[in-house]
């Protein structure tokens, strides 16, 4: 029987799989946009209500603690050790085997985290001295930090479960509701800051238990994504069942591997204490830099992870590699034309966004220095959540977690050394390069594993996408150098030169891309074409 591998180029899976990968990061990529749309405007909010004020940097210091448990418990090793497992029994074993699996880790999940937040309501006092040895001086500053904590604990619980539904959703190729379900995290969130906050003696307490309703609202919405396909999970307290024996041994090496970069950024967090506004200036940062990383890096390593393990399932090795190819020549395909834009925009983006009310042009400068810290690390960020999908898809957490320990002591000596320099920008600059020493180690070890991936196609690609960017670097220069960045007001004039702007940028990149023969704009234009094609069809048979 011929290998179906054959019949396709080395460096592409086969179209089948490419259409699936493709459209499955598309569907989650709009709804990514969306949330971060409306993440932009939840900023934009909480900047213009408290700027880079002590209560600021309490929030974020305090959400931090959460959201790094987060990535720990939830959708960092949880997750990428429950798809690969849950994906097995889906694909071998029966849709009962199945559905006991999802029930059995939903109760030990539901018990393990719910004892967690309790821990973490009463240790918070010890949590935030720890984190926030800089605030150590600053009593009221502390104490806010600490009952800000209390009241987002529980948002661990609520996040943890909605990361286990994803997972399964996601595992049975319905990314709709996963993806979409943040952006009624952010709805909540935004409305307590505008509505509840203002009734409040302690207005930052509003936007804190906003974040927990958010959270409880993006579990919520998955429920019937799960009751339509029969996986609608209930108690079943068997932590000794085979699978979810699996998914905590793979977790454990696990919680260091994949969530390197949230720690590296507590890291920062921690030090960030230190200096006034740092940790706002580094949440703002950070924020830009999720944008791009969560509509294009983040969405299509959730859509490539299912296809990833089910290929690592069947022993389809030449097939993982394919897709792993396929899936980086994307990663690059989209990543370094944001990753150039946000580095030149960056002051512009900054400013239009941020500088409202009590956020002022101070602030605007030390958040756009640290988005330019970030933003050299944005191409590293992207590709590690590639090949980490592939060492999860062949069950091997230990290989992430040992480069990521070695990342994350990399970030602690860089920095030490780069905040004396750059003060809080120095500290995205530690976890930009720090990302990239974890890939790099990460791809030397992935090709010794698997041999016979076509790095020769994905340099060839990435060295056509760079000289695709030469209109992104002229267009974005010219709008950063605008003198209508140095006047009062005129916002409409200018989000219109920004606008512009970045439209033109895509349309010179694009057009480039043509020129050269993109193999990677091929598959996007062809799944734009299929879309039109049924869209035409429906309406033309309506």
């Amino acid at each position: 029987m011929s290998d179906p591998a054959a019949s396709v180029e080395p460096s592409r899976p086969a179209p089948d799989e490419t259409h699936s990968v493709v459209k499955a990061a598309g569907l989650i990529g709009v709804a990514t946009f969306s949330s971060r749309i409306l993440g932009f405007v939840r900023d934009m909010i909480l900047a213009r209500l408290f700027g880079a004020t002590p209560a600021a940097d309490a929030f974020f210091v305090a959400y931090r603690i959460p959201n790094l448990l987060r990535e720990l418990f939830a959708e960092g090793s949880m997750s990428a050790a429950f798809i690969p497992v849950f994906t097995e029994y889906h694909t071998l074993k029966t849709k009962r085997d199945a559905w006991e699996l999802a029930s059995a880790t939903f109760t030990t999940l539901l018990t393990i985290v719910t004892a967690v937040t309790l821990l973490g309501v009463a240790a918070a006092p010890g949590i935030v001295w720890l984190l926030a040895p800089g605030f150590h001086g600053n009593p009221d500053k502390l104490a806010l930090t600490t009952l800000l904590t209390r009241v987002m604990f529980p948002y661990l619980l609520f996040i943890s479960l909605a990361a286990l539904a994803m997972g399964i959703l996601n595992s049975l190729r319905a990314f709709a509701a996963p993806a979409f379900s943040p952006v009624f995290f952010n709805i909540f969130t935004i409305g307590c800051a505008l509505f509840l906050s203002p009734l409040l003696p302690e207005p930052i307490i509003g936007v804190a238990i906003g974040i927990v309703a958010g959270g409880l609202a993006q579990f919520a919405m998955q429920l019937p994504g799960l009751k339509g396909r029969g996986m609608l999970f209930g108690l079943r307290f068997q932590p000794g069942h085979p699978g979810v024996k699996r998914i905590g041994l793979l977790m454990i090496p696990s919680l260091l591997g994949l969530s390197v970069t949230q720690i590296n950024i507590t890291v920062s967090t921690i030090l960030a204490s230190y200096f006034s506004g740092g940790p706002t200036y580094l949440f703002y940062g950070m924020r830009l830099i999720q944008f791009p990383l969560g509509i294009f890096g983040v969405a299509l390593a959730t859509a490539i992870l299912p296809t990833l393990s089910a290929q690592a399932a069947r022993g389809a090795l030449d097939e993982l590699r394919t897709t792993l190819g396929f899936g980086l020549r994307m990663i690059f395909f989209i990543i370094l034309p944001a990753m150039l834009g946000l580095i030149l925009l960056r002051q512009p983006i900054v400013h239009l966004f941020f500088e409202h009310g009590s956020f002022t042009k101070v602030d605007t400068l030390a958040t756009a220095t640290a988005v330019l810290c970030y933003a050299v690390g944005l191409w590293a960020f992207a590709g590690v959540r590639i090949i980490v999908s592939a060492f999860y898809s062949l069950q091997d957490t230990k290989t992430p977690a040992v480069t990521a320990g070695i990342a994350v002591g990399a970030n602690v000596l860089l920095s030490l050394w780069l905040m004396t320099l750059l003060d809080a920008a120095g500290l995205a600059l530690a976890t930009a390069l720090a990302s990239m020493l974890n890939g790099s180690i990460l791809v030397a070890v992935l090709h010794r594993r698997l041999g016979r991936v076509d790095w020769g196609s994905i340099g060839r690609s990435a060295l056509r996408v760079l000289v695709a960017c030469i209109p992104v670097v002229l267009i974005c220069t010219w709008v950063a150098g605008a003198t209508i960045w140095t006047q009062e007001g005129e916002w409409v004039m200018k989000s219109a030169v920004l606008v512009v702007g970045i439209g033109l940028s895509v349309i010179g990149y694009l057009g480039l891309h043509i020129m050269l023969g993109s193999d990677e704009l091929d598959v996007v234009l062809g799944m734009a074409k299929r879309r039109l094609g049924r869209v035409a069809r429906k309406f033309g048979g309506a």
